[in-house]
């Protein structure tokens, strides 16, 4: 098991300081765990209904945000002296476009971001990255400044997957690259050899629930092991929303009747790591970490 890069690509100057614009989930928590265990002083722009303030460590300074209203925030950035900023989490949903409040910089820009949201996910983080960049910060992604929370290459459980995993394997990640290319989702279930669930909307969790309620009826009652992969999209812009595991994800993943979970090494978060690994273990699941497409991960 190693991992792709284990030096953080980003490097940061003694007087930088990393704002986080914090959804759902560990990872931002991850982040700012870490830039404050380097003596920094993160400055996390909670989400409300998305991020969990009280998770967030003491030495970071917390400031709740409506979704609706983080376009008025670089003034608040400038203020406190923020060079670098980072997307992490979750975002459930997607606000309608006429109820953004944006400053009067934005607005000049704002057909591009209306074209944006009628595109995926991806294209309209895109937008938002460059409006960021165009008030002169640097937009990192959280694998840059926490590069050990990506999946490391090869086998992190102690179950491994079996010849049957691999043609599994090999079907749900060409169904998750062809997903992705479209903009849609990054995950997909793959049982006998072929893809049967895919990402949308409702996520991983949401896929795993229907794969779990699928096992009851139709073609795969009966049917056996299976596996989860998830990939980064093709061409997908890697400083925001990277596929991301965790405790949970290995959870759904067992009521689902999966043997394991595949996902892209460097290219993925495994979020409590230890935590994941040990819960796969007790599940009796394999977890794994693809190398780079087209090199051969059978080892």
């Amino acid at each position: 098991m190693t991992r792709p890069d284990t030096k953080a690509r980003a490097a940061l100057a003694a007087g930088d300081r990393v704002a986080i614009v914090a959804g759902s989930g560990r990872l931002p928590v991850d982040v700012a765990e870490r830039l404050v265990a380097e003596g920094r002083t993160p400055l996390v722009l909670a989400i409300e209904g998305e991020a969990d303030a009280a998770a967030f460590p003491e030495g970071a300074t917390v400031r709740p945000v409506p979704l609706e209203r983080l376009g008025t925030t670089p003034p608040l950035l400038r203020q406190a002296g923020i060079t670098h900023l980072v997307l992490a989490g979750g975002v459930a949903r997607r606000p309608a476009i006429h109820r953004l409040r944006l400053g009067l910089d934005v607005l000049t820009l704002l057909p591009r971001l209306a074209a944006a949201y009628a595109r995926g996910d991806d294209g309209l983080l895109r937008v938002i990255i460059a409006l960021v960049e165009r008030r002169g910060l640097t937009v990192v992604g959280a694998h840059d400044l926490v590069p050990d929370l990506t999946a490391p290459e090869g086998l992190m459980s102690r179950k491994r997957p079996t010849r049957a995993d691999w043609r599994d394997i090999a079907a749900a990640a060409e169904a998750a690259r062809t997903l992705g290319a479209l903009d849609i989702g990054q995950g997909a279930v793959a049982i006998g050899g072929r893809a049967i669930a895919l990402e949308d909307i409702d996520g991983t969790d949401g896929l795993l629930a229907r794969v779990r309620d699928l096992r009851d009826h139709g073609r795969l009652a009966g049917r056996r092991r299976g596996v989860l992969v998830k990939c980064a999209k093709p061409g997908q812009e890697l400083r925001s929303d990277l596929p991301a595991i965790g405790p949970a994800t290995v959870d759904g993943a067992k009521a689902a009747g999966l043997a394991g979970i595949a996902v892209e090494a460097g290219r993925a978060f495994v979020l409590d790591f230890a935590r994941t690994v040990e819960r796969a273990d007790r599940a009796g699941l394999f977890l794994y970490g693809l190398p780079e497409r087209g090199r051969d991960g059978h080892g």
